[in-house]
């Protein structure tokens, strides 16, 4: 037999002996993918429940006629949803007023908040100069001030300017609070878009301003869209500085938490829903540029 056909056969035994083997380790193998999506699968599924049960219950009782949110148990599944609570809560004395400052709030925050991190994180992001690691670490550093302690100071200068029970006031305390976040996400998208498009787009005529817009924009806006969700969220949910800087002029937290405790179920029930589908709404209409951050389409 010649070496070439010695390795021929050699060759052909060593395929034979790697199939069997692969074979042997294959349904061993499939064990362990079928566990860890198991585990993977049911790890998700108990976050998901976790956070939409509750979810749920608010929305149902929500939807309920005032008297059946006292019935017990209740109904997992209402047979019959009613606007009754949504109504009583509606008509109660300064809620839609207080709706309508809280939408105000959080779109002047969201605004002014993308306005000022936006540039401060594409230039973070594109820029080296001296001190940016520290800079960083100051704007991070500023939400370590517990707003409790800034709070009295922050009443007294608002009183003095007459910026005080306005919502210039709130939206820019609840800036302050957003804003070194959004510096950070910015950055962090901004660094993950090549700058050599950039240098390409210059080459190809662009000025700096259009080499941004057309190409850094729209490749950074699944994390801006993050950003704007935090911001959106921060502002929508912050209730101590909105009841110490407005008395006259509440948000609705300001309101619900100024009257939760004489408040009865319906009415907490109905709030906490209010509280929350504006969150989600918001998520939703800018769920697909998150999920672009994590490249889904």
């Amino acid at each position: 037999m010649s070496r070439t056909a010695e390795r021929t056969a050699t060759g052909e035994e060593q395929r034979r002996d790697a199939g069997e083997s692969e074979r042997q380790e294959r349904p061993g193998q499939r064990r362990r993918r079928r566990r860890r999506s198991l585990i993977l699968y049911g790890t998700a599924t108990l976050l998901a429940l976790w956070v939409l049960i509750p979810v749920y219950l608010i929305t149902i009782f929500a939807f309920t006629t005032r008297n059946e949110v006292y019935e017990y148990p209740h109904a997992f599944f209402p047979k019959n949803l009613s606007l009754d609570t949504m109504t009583f809560f509606t008509t109660f004395a300064g809620v839609l007023p207080a709706l309508g400052r809280s939408v105000a709030v959080a779109f002047l925050t969201l605004v002014v908040t993308l306005a000022i991190g936006a540039p401060a994180g594409y230039a973070l992001a594109r820029f080296i100069f001296p001190g940016r690691n520290v800079y960083r670490l100051v704007v991070l550093s500023t939400r370590a001030f517990p707003i409790v302690i800034l709070s009295i100071p922050l009443a007294v200068t608002f009183l003095s300017i007459g910026l005080n029970d306005t919502i210039w006031a709130v939206a820019s305390v609840h800036t302050a609070l957003a804003l070194p976040f959004a510096v950070l996400i910015t950055s962090s998208v901004f660094v993950g878009v090549p700058g050599e498009l950039e240098e390409a787009a210059l080459v190809y005529g662009c000025t700096p301003f259009q080499a941004f817009r057309k190409i850094v924009l729209p490749m950074a806006l699944p994390g801006l869209a993050a950003a704007a969700v935090f911001t959106f969220v921060v502002s929508w949910n912050e209730v101590f500085a909105a009841t110490i800087l407005t008395v006259q002029s509440p948000t609705l937290p300001a309101l619900v938490l100024s009257n939760l405790t004489a408040s009865p179920l319906p009415f907490r029930f109905a709030a906490g829903w209010f509280l929350l589908a504006p969150s989600l709404v918001f998520i939703f209409f800018v769920r697909k540029r998150l999920l672009g951050l994590w490249g889904a389409q």
